[in-house]
Parts: C-alpha cells; sequence; structure tokens
C-alpha cells in the first residue's frame, strides 16, 4: 500500500517516523501548498493508495477539496471532525486517531501501547483503518463520533490543562530559590498513582482535606497573582466531589 500523509506538523511528522521504524513507506507532504494552488494542473501530489490528513481541523475541509483521488482510502488524524467530512467523492474514507501528545522535536518510537480509536465509512472502510493501525500498535478502539469527541474534551483536561497547571506552578515559584524541577518526584508520583487507583481515590491536598485554613493563607500568597481565581475554582470542584 502506498502511503501519502498530508501535513508535516507534530501529528504527520511523528507518524511518518514511527511507519518507517515499521519498514513501512510513506511520503510526507506539505499540506499548505496545495490549498494556496488547488488547480489538479498545479499540484504534484504523488498518487498513493491512502492519504492521511495530519493538518488542523481549520483547514481539513479545504486540504480534502484538494485531493482528487476517488478510488483511494482517505483517513484523518482529528479527534473532533466527523468522518463525514470527506464527501460523496471519498467514498473509501475513515479515521484514524491516536490519543497521544506529539511533537516534532521529540518523535515517539514505540506506539504499541498507544491507544488509536478508529471510524469507517463502511466496514470495509474500517477493517483497512484497523490493518492500518495494527501496524503500529495493538491498543484499537472502534469508536463514534460522539464517543471521540467526549474523549477529546477528556484529553484537553488531562492533558493540556494539567500542562497549564505546570505553567502555572513554575511562574508561582520565579522569584524563589526552588526550580522547577523540585516539583517533578511529586509530578511523577501523582501520574503514577491513576495507574494504580482512580482520580479520585488519588486526590489529596487541603481542599480534599477540608483545610479551609491553609487554602485562606495559600489565597493570600496568590493575592498579587492572577491566579487566585483559579485556585478558588479548582478548589471548590475538589470540595463538592469530595462532600459528594
Amino acid at each position: 500500500m502506498k502511503i501519502v500523509i498530508l501535513g508535516v506538523g507534530s501529528v504527520g511528522t511523528n507518524l511518518h517516523h514511527a511507519l518507517a521504524l515499521k519498514g513501512i513507506k510513506a511520503e510526507l507532504v506539505h499540506a499548505r501548498p496545495l490549498t494556496a494552488h488547488p488547480s489538479p494542473t498545479t499540484n504534484s501530489l504523488p498518487a498513493a493508495d491512502c492519504y492521511i490528513y495530519a493538518v488542523a481541523d481549520n483547514a481539513l475541509r479545504e486540504v480534502i477539496a484538494c485531493v482528487n483521488a476517488p478510488r483511494a482510502l482517505h483517513l484523518h488524524t482529528s479527534g473532533t471532525m466527523p468522518v463525514s467530512v470527506f464527501g460523496d467523492d471519498k467514498p473509501h474514507a475513515g479515521i484514524l486517531y491516536f490519543l497521544q501528545s506529539f511533537s516534532r522535536t521529540q518523535m515517539i518510537d514505540d506506539w504499541s501501547r498507544m491507544p488509536c480509536f478508529i471510524e469507517g465509512k463502511s466496514i470495509d472502510d474500517l477493517a483497512a483503518v484497523y490493518t492500518l493501525a495494527q501496524c503500529l500498535t495493538s491498543r484499537i478502539y472502534e469508536c463514534s463520533q460522539h464517543d471521540r469527541e467526549r474523549l477529546h474534551v477528556a484529553a484537553v483536561f488531562s492533558n493540556n490543562f494539567t500542562n497549564l497547571m505546570y505553567r502555572i506552578a513554575e511562574d508561582i515559584l520565579q522569584g524563589t530559590s526552588i526550580p522547577f524541577d523540585a516539583l517533578l518526584p511529586l509530578i511523577d508520583r501523582t501520574a503514577e498513582k491513576v495507574h494504580m487507583v482512580t482520580p479520585e481515590e488519588a486526590q489529596t491536598g487541603p481542599a480534599q482535606r477540608g483545610d479551609e485554613a491553609v487554602m485562606k493563607h495559600h489565597l493570600e500568597i496568590l493575592a498579587a497573582t492572577p491566579y487566585g481565581e483559579v485556585y478558588q475554582a479548582l478548589s471548590a470542584l475538589i470540595v463538592k466531589g469530595h462532600n459528594h
């Protein structure tokens, strides 16, 4: 199967790297020139059996429209876009969504345990997507649009918002003699615990204990920062969850 990956961002470059490690040749193509020159006579898109669209959601429809390959299998890697984004001119289509945080500066070599959520326009398309995903991981789940959208929101909370908390913690330590990496053992331990117990069971801290004196003191420390409201809102959610 000849594969073309459209998009040289974090997902596209990592997917290209992972396939190469498995001995699967795929051509990595910049998607932007396609939308700049959408006429088939002005772009030189390689012919392929499978096109994987690893582009931002707001560019996906535009890039799809530039590809004229009705017999090929067309897959996107989005956590939110529906399979119907591929119109009638692309009857063989599906979704290949890997749940991971990707970066172009740090390639991921081992995808064997990475969850992959798939969908297909037809049973045959779904089988083809599964076969491709199986080359990289054993954790493959058929997933509806409804479930995948909620999975994506959950991923934002567990990954993107968590990373924001790290940024806030680093900022709070500015002006002290304490480096951010002093927090890393705590961060690592917190992540390890949810492999063994539920997030609810893993919850600790002054809000979980109902220690109002400590929380009040923390808010006094944060008074000169923009983080007091964040602290209050998150603490209130912890208290509400604990009481429930």
